[in-house]
């Protein structure tokens, strides 16, 4: 057999192997939270765009929330503005919330849509603003110090969560075979706009739309054992023993429990995975192997 044979013999088995994941998977929605080094180096920018065009032509609804946090600070630091943390959540007052709706809804999703529509695919890019989709509420931290009994409330500014969500406008754009890709803003009662982590937009969006699927990307290879060895096929209760037992801590505790939180609101699979990986999307829900941790109800 020569080369060219053994390769396309190796093409066919792929494609053999994806078939009953398309079958099972065909007409289902799967919300993708979309973020990291996957948003930012070229190649995996384009294989995103391709996995989620590839995605929709075989009869999944692929719904994509994105984040845009490293953008929003490049665009800060060339107008002057400096960036202020606390507690990994960026300090936002009215001024920098005007950048971030710019380059959110305007600059980083517009680029999505754009790949999207390059690689064969229609999408149509939203705000959590559009169609009332996402109702806001502002977040308010709380700091414990040592020096006062009672725990510091900490007023982030536009920063909000989640209220509640109508899905209606993308219900309407997925049974029109359009492919929604949604920025995390939403709009509060008080009529401000408020910046929401994409990573709890996108659980909260997997829950109210009955999703077969949550995806992650992350910039991880997933969840990792306490000897760096990737965790998989793990059920609600696993991931609570791990979090009881400090497994799960630090940056990786808020994306395991919003993941958590979706399996244990009806998502039927949460999945965390390495968006440093070329077509991740794809190798996640169409092989055996997949390239991140599940997690089941």
């Amino acid at each position: 057999m020569s080369l060219k044979q053994k390769e396309a013999l190796n093409f066919a088995r792929v494609l053999t192997e994806a078939l009953p994941y398309i079958q099972r998977f065909s007409g289902k929605t799967v919300v993708i939270k979309y973020g990291g080094n996957a948003m930012v180096d070229d190649n995996l920018k384009n294989g995103f765009a391709r996995d989620i065009t590839l995605m929709k032509l075989v009869g999944i609804n692929p719904v994509v929330v994105h984040g845009g946090g490293p953008q929003i600070g490049d665009l800060l630091n060339r107008l002057g503005k400096e960036s202020e943390f606390i507690n990994g959540m960026r300090v936002t007052d009215s001024d920098t919330m005007d950048i971030v709706e710019m380059v959110l809804g305007g600059q980083v999703n517009k680029e999505i849509v754009n790949l999207i529509h390059r690689h064969g695919g229609n999408a149509v890019g939203l705000t959590g603003k559009d169609g009332n989709l996402i109702r806001a509420k502002k977040m308010l931290m709380t700091r414990e110090s040592d020096e006062v009994r009672a725990p510091e409330i900490i007023d982030l500014g536009h920063v909000g969560e989640v209220e509640s969500i109508d899905p209606a406008v993308v219900n309407m754009l997925t049974d029109g075979d359009f492919i929604p890709v949604i920025a995390p803003i939403g709009v509060g009662h008080d009529g401000f706009s408020y910046n929401i982590n994409a990573d709890l937009v996108a659980g909260k969006m997997a829950e109210v739309m009955n999703a077969e699927k949550l995806i992650l990307l992350t910039n991880t290879a997933g969840l990792l054992d306490k000897n760096d060895k990737l965790l998989t096929g793990l059920s609600a209760h696993d991931v609570q023993e791990l979090i009881n037992d400090g497994t799960i801590h630090g940056g990786m505790l808020p994306k395991i429990r919003c993941a958590l939180d979706a399996v244990t609101s009806g998502v039927k699979t949460s999945h965390i995975i390495d968006g440093r990986v070329e077509h991740a999307v794809l190798l996640e829900l169409f092989t055996d192997e997949g390239v991140g941790t599940l997690i089941k109800s």
